[in-house]
């Protein structure tokens, strides 16, 4: 099955660091180095680097650009000044998320896209569809490698390797690096509650970044994280996984996203279902569980129950290094989505107890 598997720049690289690998949306990805736990804790405490070329890059450009982009996504992209990002969602027409993704803008007429991995593709024939004259769509997915270092000590570490005169981007900011080894597209946004850093470069140095960022880090602890951590981090944090929490049949109304649709900007692609829903009111809503006690963990698609009677099913779920207890999502009915209601999950045919718990489950103090 590997030889049959997507292989980002890297693949080679983690098999030789011992890395535990399997298939994740196509690709053949690490899940591991030295455990879950402790890439988990070194992320909490110190900082974790991923390999992130497996998810998508699309670059929109030209004079038309952002008006485009504002018809396609549910946030308002006329927010956006050079160099800043923004989270924002691509809606069917009946308001399901096609797909999660981080939009940067890079200077007027040019804007930057990192798309899920598993839906490069399909988004770039969704927004290929709708394209106008004066609008340039690239799929440059082969060209860059992306890796994500997040942590508290993050920060530190890029800034002993740039140099004191390097000014680091601010939360949800890109800045372009030309350096050796270059150019370097440089993003601070983090999927994992912590201060986080996206490093984007050229395939082909791929390897030498990663071994650079390693070796630099050393000495704060830093260490190479696989797909295991990197969920039991964002599901800590309560952020929703596409094609897990996120689907074409579910809105962002309903999985808690509301601040990330801008009704005032005017049309977008989904907004008319949107519209029908916000004045109706949400039926059910994306919930965080914590299991009760002592309980295998909870996994995806493991029915909920409230008193005995099934009510949902969980869509994400987890053990919680940093909490140690079983964690989870789950689309509740809205009159059972409220924090403090006492549920109960089903694992191996048993009904072991939970409550549902404010989002999200870890805040960084």
């Amino acid at each position: 099955m590997e030889t049959q598997l997507k292989r980002t720049p890297l693949a080679t690289v983690h098999e030789n660091l011992g890395a535990r690998m399997m298939e994740f949306g196509g690709w053949w990805m690490p899940v591991q180095y030295s455990g879950i736990l402790e890439e988990h804790k070194a992320v909490r405490t110190a900082a974790g680097l991923f390999d992130i070329s497996h998810m998508g890059e699309l670059v929109v450009s030209g004079l038309g650009a952002e008006a485009y982009l504002n018809g396609l996504f549910t946030n308002d992209v006329r927010l956006l000044s050079p160099g800043k990002g923004q989270y924002s969602l691509m809606l069917n027409d009946n308001g399901g998320v096609i797909d999660d993704l981080i939009l940067y803008k890079r200077e007027d007429g040019s804007f930057f896209l990192i798309v899920n991995a598993s839906k490069i593709e399909e988004d770039f024939a969704w927004m290929q569809s709708r394209l106008p004259a004066d609008v340039t769509l690239e799929n440059q997915s082969g060209h860059w490698a992306g890796l994500a270092l997040q942590g508290p000590r993050a920060a530190e570490l890029l800034q002993q390797m740039l140099g004191a005169e390097c000014l680091l981007p601010s939360r949800n900011h890109l800045i372009e690096l030309q350096i050796a080894n270059g150019p370097a597209l440089l993003a601070r946004t983090g999927y994992t509650g912590e201060d986080g850093f996206e490093w984007f470069c050229p395939a082909q140095v791929a390897t030498f970044w990663w071994e650079r960022i390693l070796e630099a880090g050393r000495d704060l602890g830093v260490t190479p994280c696989g797909l295991g951590a990197r969920d039991t981090l964002r599901l800590e944090a309560c952020y929703p996984l596409n094609g897990s929490d996120l689907s074409p049949t579910l809105t962002p109304l309903e999985a808690g996203l509301a601040q990330f649709v801008k009704f005032e900007k005017g049309d977008f692609a989904g907004r008319a279902a949107l519209e029908t829903q916000r004045t109706e009111g949400v039926k059910k809503k994306l919930s965080a569980l914590l299991m009760q006690g002592k309980t295998p963990p909870p996994r995806p698609h493991h029915p909920v129950l409230h008193e005995g009677k099934l009510v949902a099913e969980t869509t994400s779920g987890t053990l919680s290094p940093t909490l140690g207890l079983g964690i989870a999502l789950a689309y509740l009915p809205t009159d059972l989505s409220v924090p403090g209601t006492e549920l109960a999950v089903e694992i191996r045919g048993r009904p072991f107890p939970a409550i549902v718990a404010p989002r999200p489950l870890y805040r960084r103090s």
